[in-house]
């Protein structure tokens, strides 16, 4: 089993780097990363795949609304739970966690979404493994081998590992919590108060966002299964709508708040409002990231909503709604409303997408943390304007918050 990079290396900078100087511009190193996968692939016998599914599903998009489902596993027997677990991701080294994520090995067959409404026992064992608290035992036999080729590298879901046909599966024993399997078997519960019920009783968002792909949420005739990308943003959004109703009764932030995260290639940065509701999300890619990779000057874009909420999707994407939800729970917590204007620089070197969790999980730790505080919107800018990297008047261009702040308009009262 070969990891393989879509970039020609020449082998001349390997010799001078030995990973530890990333000369090749990537911010991993592929050599390293297929020395760690290396054995894991080792342990796969032929066409069979045996593991502890971490629980892992992966639903394609392609062909929708006859999809590919994927039941997934590293081949890897005992407690692997961190294989799903964002809020554990943080602290690993990108290496580490690429050789983790990539070791997730995935069985394919092509379903319709619809049969979620009436699931036969194949999809049912899916959802059960999907849907289980704790690592679940799988047995897999594919019609082919693996290769190192077909891998899942999104802007949306984190890295997985290559796919084969899928021939045969076998489960053990899926243990669902008691929430989860009160949901799944009300079929006359809709999907959005599903949700609402899982949150509300401490499911975090990415696992929601895979029960919901399995199509284990709503009313029985309604039940679809939804692409993985899909299903992450929607539980992102609904999520964050919830919130939303609750946190506009609250009263203002009496102050101006500022975050600041530096980690990994990345700043993340907030500034918090005493004003109604207000939300933009800005990124700023550098040249050599990874939605830069062929230009030589940095990108910026925002996106934003007034008081109201936006009806369309947002052209930066799902990052959007990612950091929606974060903002929202950390003011949820602090019981107070305000407007939020948050920006994120990428620097060059980071050029491998890892999915929105990196923007959900990174702001959730930056909004445990306490807030630097200002008397005014213009004292908090220029304490922001030392972190940033993009000249302050790039970012002010194409910002909705910040003249509204700098006006100082009526509509603060609003």
């Amino acid at each position: 089993m070969e990891f393989r990079t879509t970039m020609k290396i020449p082998p001349t900078l390997c010799v001078k780097c030995r990973g530890a100087k990333m000369l090749c511009g990537l911010s991993y190193c592929p050599v390293s990363i297929g020395n760690l996968i290396r054995p894991k692939f080792d342990a796969i016998k032929g066409r069979e795949l045996n593991g502890s599914s971490p629980p892992s599903v992966f639903i394609g998009r392609f062909g929708y609304p006859k999809v590919t489902i994927y039941p997934s596993t590293p081949p890897v027997h005992g407690d692997t739970s961190i294989y799903e677990n964002p809020a554990l991701w943080l602290n690993m080294d990108l290496e580490e966690f690429l050789s983790m994520r990539l070791s997730i090995m995935r069985g394919g067959r092509n379903i319709s979404v619809k049969t979620a409404s009436n699931p036969d026992d194949f999809l049912q064992s899916i959802q059960l493994v999907g849907l289980s608290a704790k690592p679940t035992e799988v047995e897999m036999v594919m019609d082919r081998s693996f290769d190192g080729k077909d891998v899942v590298l999104s802007e949306y879901s984190p890295p997985m590992g290559p796919s084969a046909p899928l021939s045969k599966i076998r489960i053990g024993n899926a243990k669902l919590d008691n929430v989860v399997e009160r949901v799944y078997g009300d079929t006359d519960l809709r999907s959005n108060e599903a949700m609402k019920v899982l949150y509300g009783s401490g499911v975090d968002v990415s696992r929601i966002a895979r029960i919901l792909s399995l199509g284990a949420l709503g009313k029985e005739k309604d039940r679809k299964m939804v692409p993985t990308r899909w299903s992450i943003t929607a539980a992102d959004k609904n999520l964050s709508d919830q919130i939303l109703v609750g946190v506009k009764r609250m009263p203002l932030v009496n102050e101006f708040w500022l975050y600041t995260r530096k980690v990994s290639g990345n700043l993340f940065t907030a500034i918090i409002s005493p004003r109604q509701w207000l939300f933009e999300w800005g990124e700023a890619w550098f040249p050599d990231t990874t939605w830069n990779y062929f230009s030589n000057v940095t990108e910026t874009q925002i996106d934003y909503e007034g008081n109201r909420g936006r009806t369309d999707y947002p052209d930066i994407g799902g990052c959007y709604y990612s950091s929606r939800l974060a903002v929202l729970e950390m003011l949820e917590r602090e019981r107070r409303q305000g407007s939020a204007m948050l920006w994120r620089e990428i620097y060059p070197g980071f050029n491998i997408p890892v999915g929105v969790w990196y923007v959900r999980e990174n702001l959730r730790e930056m909004f445990r943390g306490k807030p630097e505080r200002f008397p005014t919107f213009a004292a908090a800018m220029e304490r922001m304007k030392e972190s940033l990297r993009v000249p302050p008047e790039r970012w002010i261009e194409k910002s909705m918050i910040w003249p509204i702040e700098m006006s100082r308009g009526l509509d603060r009262f609003m």
